[in-house]
């Protein structure tokens, strides 16, 4: 590839996404996918979608479909892919076959009980426990014994990159040994793997976590070897958990699509997990577009990120807030279902949706609090039925369904109307009836205001739950 052809294939930006499919899609490789897919869309460039499935003990399809479910719920939708790593086995022997012709790399006999006693010997003379080299320059040419074959790395000088997060970073090439490009049992590394995909597809940039950084020496190498273009380096700090160590499953959920589960919006974690380590100003609240526009990856810290539940919360409490009801009532569907509530049923859900988005911070917070609504009776909260469960209540009930089947309120206003003049003609403070009737109609004293409830239930629904308790005070 001449150097007219080079500059031509790295015009365009690509980017890609290359997860291993041995688990779920982890938050924090979604917010690698979330930075790539930024970035591309920022640039006018090309996301791509790579499986690297090479690991065909642990990779599985249910890790793929728990990837993509992710990606798509998260609405990160790649323009090339997905491409799957283990479908181009044939072209990494190809590679391995021509750097062994090119004397770039050779075949090593070593048994894994001769490199653990080499290492411990390295260990116990204070050296780095790199393999020595010892089949570097062996003529033995035995295809039957067990070997791997190894890449010939540069033993003098330093390989280096500039890294779009970190800077300048460089390793000396005394200390990086003969990387293992092909396994005994002929199957290639990952290393090997990455580069030639990542060659052939044309990556412009790789923008991927910074436990990669000790990788990239060794990827670069191998870009040189074969001839192909190095892309530009991009190492996101790790995401931590509160106590400041790796995000892990002691921290709480992981997985994107627990998330989901636990009743979040896909714009919400987006939102925060684009904050996890990228800033804007001061700026909080991004919609995909406006995160398109101003993404730059030269506004990625340096700096690890903390995963903080109580700032997600507000997040999603926000979006919550000010979602569509209708759509928010077909995501609230399977939070109520397992809850044995069939949501066809009366009252309407996005009606009851309407009445709750103000202040739910997750749908499952919201399916809890709409559980009253589809009660027939109501179940009451003990302790603030006993509070309430006072035998001159019992008036207070009878004037407000007289008030109700009178007035026949049309709207939450009319409602509130109706409570205040209950108030005014009896002498009442607002609580007095109000804390009671809330009782009565939703089992609890935590509720959306009366007028949305009563409107929520209908007329009838609700003299029905008013009765209820008031005959239960009368037997008293």
């Amino acid at each position: 590839m001449n150097q007219e052809s080079e500059k031509q294939s790295m015009s365009k930006l690509r980017v890609r996404f290359a997860p291993s499919p041995t688990g779920y899609l982890h938050v924090g490789g979604a917010r690698t996918a979330l930075f790539n897919w930024l970035y591309a869309r920022h640039s006018g460039g090309t996301f791509i979608l790579r499986i690297e499935d090479t690991d065909t003990e642990r990779s599985t399809h249910e890790s793929v479909d728990a990837i993509l479910q992710g990606m798509a719920w998260l609405g990160l939708e790649c323009d090339e892919g997905p491409f799957y790593q283990s479908d181009n086995f044939p072209l990494y022997k190809q590679h391995v076959q021509m750097l062994l012709e090119q004397g770039k790399a050779y075949r090593c006999w070593c048994s894994q009980e001769e490199l653990e006693a080499k290492r411990n010997v390295a260990l116990a003379e204070g050296r780095k426990p790199k393999y020595d080299g010892t089949c570097r320059n062996c003529q033995e040419q035995s295809l039957d014994r067990p070997h791997v074959i190894r890449f010939k790395a540069p033993e003098v000088g330093e390989t280096a990159f500039e890294d779009l997060i970190k800077g300048r970073i460089s390793f000396p090439n005394a200390e990086l040994d003969d990387l293992i490009i092909q396994r005994t049992d002929g199957t290639p590394t990952y290393n090997f793997c990455v580069v030639i995909d990542d060659a052939l597809m044309r990556i412009s940039h790789v923008i991927r976590g910074d436990d990669h950084v000790n990788n990239t020496p060794r990827q670069i190498q191998l870009y040189d070897a074969m001839g192909y273009p190095v892309p530009v380096f991009a190492h996101v700090p790790m995401i931590l958990g509160s106590d400041k160590t790796r995000l892990s499953k002691r921290h709480g959920a992981t997985s994107v699509m627990a998330y989901r589960d636990m009743g979040y919006l896909p714009e919400a974690l987006n939102n925060y997990l684009v904050r996890l380590g990228w800033s804007h100003g001061d700026d909080e609240i991004f919609s995909v577009e406006e995160m398109i526009t101003k993404f730059d990856i030269a506004n990625v810290g340096r700096s690890p990120s903390v995963f903080n539940p109580d700032k997600l919360n507000w997040l999603n409490a926000h979006y919550i807030k000010h979602a569509d009801p209708l759509r928010l009532a077909e995501l609230l569907k399977p939070h109520l279902e397992k809850r044995g509530v069939v949501s066809t049923v009366v009252p309407a859900l996005a009606t009851v949706v309407a009445t709750l988005q103000e202040r739910a911070q997750t749908l499952e917070e919201m399916a809890d609090r709409a559980l009253f609504y589809y009660q027939s009776p109501v179940l009451y909260d003990q302790a603030a039925l006993k509070k309430f469960e006072k035998a001159h209540l019992a008036s207070v009930y009878e004037s407000v369904v007289l008030a109700l089947k009178d007035v026949k309120p049309a709207c939450a206003a009319d409602v509130d109307g109706l409570f205040k003049q209950l108030c005014k003609t009896n002498g009442w403070k607002m609580p007095q009836v109000g804390q009671p009737v809330r009782i009565a109609l939703s089992g609890g004293t935590q509720a959306p205001g009366i007028g949305d409830i009563v409107m929520t239930l209908g007329i009838d629904e609700t003299i029905a739950r008013i009765e209820r308790i008031r005959e239960h005070i009368a037997k008293m």
